[in-house]
């Protein structure tokens, strides 16, 4: 199977689940991987859906910073 045929697949697959309205389609909250500036650990933050950026303190060494 060609990868233009397996998209048409899905897609034909999702308009029918839709038009048979088993699907919902949700917009939840983002999920961040942000990297410390001040220790370099990372960290997971969650962002409410149209928000760019998310102020948050650092797990290992707790630098306040902004996500970019």
């Amino acid at each position: 199977m060609s990868k233009q045929s397996m998209r048409e697949e899905a897609e034909r697959l999702i308009r029918e689940t839709m038009e048979k309205r088993n699907l919902v389609v949700k917009h939840g909250a983002t999920r961040i991987e942000a990297v410390c500036g001040k220790c370099g650990a990372p960290n997971r933050l969650q962002a409410d859906r149209g928000e760019t950026r998310v102020k948050y303190v650092c797990k290992q060494c707790g630098h306040k910073q902004e996500t970019l």
